[in-house]
């Protein structure tokens, strides 16, 4: 069964959990892979607010809390659909965690799996642009992960970072994350500006490096730069671990 971690955003669970099912190759309900998500946001400290130190609980104990609740129903395989849940800070916790409780269930990493899907989709690219929430810009993630592999990584300005692409996901009115429908007309003219800069400073690509992004720029191109989606990356990537047969080609 694969397990997925809800809550970090509600919205992000239920996009991976669709774009598991739209990879999967099935022919009717029977042929879906077995799947179990755990939502439960009012007990997950906010990632970003943690990292830049506005909270001081680690998310980490809560999302390793929620992994164990999804082995013990019997998923195998994990996956946590929010970017920032990745930094140092919060997933090495996360993984102490685990091995303190005997866990055996295996948590595939979205940051990784990301910047491999770009090298071996996108082999020519050398120049990566990184749309984020704070959090994530802050910590490196993303840039640290795409300069090991030899990619130049393109980020906003910290003022840009601040006053255009963390308000796209957290601003109380038109933020992504405030919306409860699918209309983000003022989150995604935010994000357009900031994937022009991008664009701009010689970015061939952009990974949409916060699970709330992909709700709003849903398409895989837009004016000439490629857009990267680690949530279908990490559904990609999970459906392949649990049934290789079963995943779509590209």
């Amino acid at each position: 069964m694969i397990g997925i971690v809800g809550g970090v955003g509600p919205y992000s669970g239920i996009d991976l959990l669709k774009k598991v099912c739209n990879n999967t190759k099935a022919n009717c309900d029977q042929d879906h892979i077995d799947a179990v998500l755990l939502s439960v946001p009012a007990s997950i400290a906010d990632r970003t607010e943690y990292l830049v130190g506005k909270v001081k609980v680690n998310p980490a104990i809560a999302i390793a809390a929620v992994l164990l609740k999804l082995e013990k129903t019997g998923a195998t395989i994990a996956g946590i659909p929010c970017n920032t849940a990745h930094a140092e800070k919060i997933f090495q916790v996360i993984q102490s965690e685990l091995e303190k409780a005997g866990s055996t269930m295996k948590i595939v990493h979205m940051i990784d799996e990301t910047v491999a899907f770009i090298a071996s989709t996108y082999p020519n690219i050398t120049k990566v642009g990184v749309l984020s929430t704070t959090g994530t810009y802050q910590s490196g993630l993303y840039a640290k992960a795409l300069q090991a592999k030899g990619y130049e990584a393109i980020v906003p300005t910290p003022q840009m970072q601040e006053t255009v692409i963390h308000p796209a996901i957290y601003h109380p009115v038109y933020g992504i994350k405030a919306i409860t429908d699918t209309a983000y007309p003022q989150a995604r003219e935010n994000l357009l500006q900031g994937m022009s800069f991008l664009q701009a400073q010689g970015a061939e690509a952009v990974i949409l490096g916060c699970t709330e992004i992909p709700l709003a720029i849903t398409e895989q191109e837009v004016e000439g730069i490629i857009t990267i989606d680690p949530t279908n990356v990490l559904a990609r990537q999970l459906i392949y671990s649990h049934s290789p047969d079963k995943l779509k080609s590209l």
